[in-house]
């Protein structure tokens, strides 16, 4: 079969790696994709907000399936696109996409469906946010409604910080149309976890556990970003937790969204808060984490074809969702000034001693070719992973393999990983 993959990412880089493992599939096609995705599929020139023109490559093409990895065109409504012109496609169309694409929809969801999640408010004018801030407890949460590359949320200490928050969200729109409508919420402590799904509209088959570094120094110091670095599975993520979670989180949700008319086939992306009084929600993505993927997909048993596929059919129930008892660690290797300003362009080194590898990969996020020599084209360039038969062995392996490859202004967190240690 003919697989067409929309992105171009590390994460779309691990969703290639993955179906190229199927052997149903004789030809995998990524729209745009990167030098890395090139090695398992023909990377074609079209960008994934472009609809029309990816339903006729899909359609001259005769692709199979498509695989949406990204959250833009998701939330943008391609899988609509897709099926009414009757292509096979993965992922959740527009009106189940807003469950990643609008917050406010996803905290009303879950207040509606009593699903834990922290306290909050929505407002859509700066003037009643601010009022609001005036009688509210510190630190607090702001978050961005729309989609902001993972970056739209404030921690803010004090009352000051509250505001200024408020000013860059919605006067200043620095994260454009996203801050028209913020969410305030209370601000939760404990272990984040992510966890990760697989969905058919009525089933949900939940993958192993992970945990993210969002900040983009050591320490969990400086800004946000997409992600620095990832392991799984989680230490903190328990059985006692996983049993609470699909009683009172996963499968609440799928039903929530199924009474909604909302019906969700695709990726529920749980991010999770375990605080003393136990999970709660901090927020949902509608597709694969990044870099998150990266070690999640490379511990999977499963052909992931044959999921994508019960997914689409509603044949869920009937996969046996299997992951190795064994850990993996993700470092990722951004461009020194990230997220902010940094330079591009620099050839990359020692790619070659990932090739065929089983207990160690880089995943491309932002690379191109320049002739024939691969250069960095982004913020985060490489994740590199590593398996381990723990975590500790996992992240060792990790930090020894970052240093296989090299390219001018490298820049990496060295402590990803490290609340191992705590567990």
């Amino acid at each position: 079969m003919k697989v067409l993959i929309v992105g171009s990412g590390g994460r779309e880089h691990a969703i290639a790696w993955k179906v190229a493992k199927s052997p149903k599939v004789d030809k995998i096609y990524c729209a745009p994709g990167n030098a890395g995705i090139s090695e398992f599929a023909e990377c074609v020139d079209i960008k994934a907000m472009e609809f029309d023109k990816l339903v006729a490559f899909a359609k001259e093409k005769e692709i199979d399936l498509t695989v949406i990895g990204m959250d833009d065109p998701l939330v943008g409504g391609i899988v609509d696109e897709f099926e009414k012109v009757g292509l096979r496609v993965f992922g959740p169309r527009k009106n189940a996409a807003i469950l990643e694409g609008s917050k406010a929809f996803s905290k009303d969801l879950m207040k509606k469906y009593n699903i834990p999640t922290a306290a909050y408010e929505s407002f859509n004018t700066p003037e009643a946010a601010l009022e609001y801030l005036e009688t509210s407890d510190y630190p607090i949460v702001l978050k961005a409604d729309g989609l902001a590359l993972g970056k739209g949320v404030l921690i803010c200490n004090t009352k000051e910080e509250a505001k200024e928050g408020v000013k860059t969200l919605m006067l200043d729109k620095q994260f454009g149309d996203a801050g028209n409508t913020i969410v305030i919420e209370e601000f939760m402590t404990g272990r984040e976890v992510s966890v990760l799904s697989f969905v058919d509209g009525n089933t949900i088959k939940i993958m192993t556990s992970a945990q993210d570094h969002k900040r983009a120094k050591d320490g969990d110091k400086g800004l946000n970003t997409g992600g620095m670095g990832t392991f799984s599975p989680s230490p903190f993520y328990t059985a006692e937790v996983d049993e609470f979670c699909k009683k009172y989180i996963y499968q609440p949700t799928v039903d929530a969204m199924k009474a909604e008319g909302r019906v969700f086939k695709g990726i529920i992306f749980f991010g999770l808060m375990l605080t003393e009084k136990g999970p709660k929600v901090l927020e949902y993505n509608a597709r694969f984490g990044d870099p998150e993927t990266q070690v999640v997909l490379p511990r999977m048993k499963n052909d992931i074809v044959e999921v994508f596929e019960a997914c689409i059919d509603g044949t869920l129930d009937k996969i046996d969702l299997q992951f190795e008892d064994n850990a993996a660690v993700c470092v990722v290797l951004a461009s020194d000034g990230y997220p902010e300003h940094y330079e591009k362009g620099f050839p990359i080194t020692g790619l070659e001693n990932f090739k065929d590898k089983d207990d160690y990969f880089v995943f491309h996020a932002g690379t191109k070719f320049e002739g024939d020599t691969i250069v960095t084209n982004g913020g985060r360039v490489l994740g590199v992973t590593a398996k381990g038969s723990d975590l500790k062995t996992a992240r060792a392996n990790a930090y020894e393999a970052v240093k296989l490859v090299s390219f001018e202004n490298k820049y990496m967190r060295n402590d990803i990983g490290k609340a191992i240690d705590e567990a």
